[in-house]
């Protein structure tokens, strides 16, 4: 057995050059997650399931895979030198795509309401932030994972003072052999601001009741009728034998 060549088969891995390149792709990979944790922490603060340790975990691990596809020469102890040519468009795409995976995995859709869309563009816009980092793009970076947080944080204000159409997804049970007429539906919701989002009227029966689902646009969420209010209208009209309101985005 020849231990000379074992010896400087190991030394291979901690030669200068060998050293030099790990603390670079080291201080990649704590840039991004500390990228990471900025994004994140505005979940986190928001009881959402996604948090700072998933959004350090993908950015890290992005700009990881991209920083290395940066130094072929230095693979396997520098034994692959000029043998391997990486593609780091390919890289970018295989991240992205992942991570587009994962996002679809926090977006949940219950009736007419979805939530976790921002959450799963926040965790892509998190690779992005690891992959200006591995590719050098520092700077880049460091302004994406500001307009990141910047844009969770304050847009939602912003989205508040602007005008919108609030939107109200209703449940109506009605009692059994009760005759509930469409064309009084929309006239009950124009009298109190509110309009029936067109295709969104659904009509089931179970036991002889009929339930009606759908949703509500307001015209002006200003004034507009009160989702506390409505309910206590909802308490007093004939037929109605339970419902369920909520917010809702159509």
């Amino acid at each position: 057995m020849d231990t000379t060549f074992y010896m400087n088969h190991f030394l291979s891995f901690w030669s200068p050059q060998e050293l030099h390149a790990n603390l670079i792709i080291f201080l990649n990979i704590v840039g991004a997650m500390l990228l990471g944790f900025v994004v994140g922490y505005e979940r986190s603060y928001h009881g959402r399931a996604a948090g700072m340790r998933t959004y350090g975990l993908v950015c890290m691990a992005s700009a990881a895979v991209v920083v290395i596809a940066g130094y072929p020469d230095f693979w396997f102890g520098a034994r692959a030198a000029g043998t391997v040519i990486p593609d780091p468009s390919r890289t970018i795409q295989g991240i992205l795509t992942g991570i587009g995976f994962l996002g679809a995995g926090v977006i949940m859709k219950e009736g007419f309401t979805i939530s976790g869309l921002t959450t799963a563009a926040s965790v892509w816009a998190s690779s992005a932030i690891g992959i200006l980092v591995g590719i050098g793009f520092y700077a880049a970076a460091i302004l994406l994972a500001g307009l990141s947080a910047a844009c969770m944080v304050w847009v939602h204000k912003l989205e508040t003072w602007l005008p919108s159409q609030a939107a109200i997804a209703v449940m109506l049970r009605f009692a059994k052999d009760f005759q509930p007429e469409e064309r009084a539906l929309h006239a009950l919701a124009q009298q109190r601001g509110y309009q029936v989002a067109g295709n969104t009227l659904s009509v089931s029966m179970q036991d002889g009741k009929i339930e009606w689902r759908f949703v509500a646009v307001a015209a002006d969420r200003h004034s507009a009728m009160p989702v506390s209010k409505l309910a206590d209208e909802f308490r007093c009209f004939n037929g109605v034998e339970s419902f369920q309101l909520n917010h809702a985005k159509n």
